[in-house]
């Protein structure tokens, strides 16, 4: 892979990691008291979500210093050793942790009694977007899974090869 690629690759992750971190120092904590001056009964619910929302992000983050790894090590030509297995796999798990806080929301949405300002339409639009993430996040891991059995694949392959030569 050309060098330049795995560079812009990179620039891309620390920017995303950025605006990860200025979401949770600026924005949910803003958001977050912003909605509780907007509606007063949200004020029991805004510190819980806004933790839920902040380690979503953190997972993300964790997820995103795993393949900054993974593109360090196909740029070293490194990405067939056994060290390859255990960053995919902090990105398994991060994407699991993430869909867990995911699955939590929804089913706290669903359950308890949230009061709304309006008619219900925000409560019914945050456990939707709930339902949504927790439905990605399971294909996301289920997809990084398949991939991690690709790479089992190539790794063994490369290994016969290095033998036969």
């Amino acid at each position: 892979m050309p060098r330049h690629f795995i560079a812009a690759l990179q620039a891309g992750i620390v920017v995303v990691f950025l605006a990860g971190l200025f979401g949770q120092i600026v924005v949910i904590p803003t958001t977050a008291a912003d909605e509780v001056d907007n509606f007063p009964p949200y004020a029991p619910f805004a510190v819980p979500y806004a933790t839920v929302a902040i380690l979503g992000i953190v997972c993300v983050q964790v997820a995103l210093v795993a393949v900054w790894r993974l593109l360090s090590m196909v740029r070293e030509d490194a990405i067939f050793t056994p060290l390859a297995f255990r960053w995919v796999d902090v990105i398994i798990g991060a994407s699991v942790v993430a869909t867990l806080l995911a699955l939590g929301t929804a089913a706290h949405l669903f359950f308890a009694t949230i009061p709304s300002p309006d008619d219900g339409m925000d409560v019914l639009s945050a456990l939707g977007a709930a339902v949504v993430c927790v439905g990605a996040g399971a294909a996301f891991a289920m997809l990084v899974v398949v991939m991690r059995s690709l790479l089992r694949k190539a790794t063994e392959l490369q290994t016969e090869i290095s033998e036969v030569i």
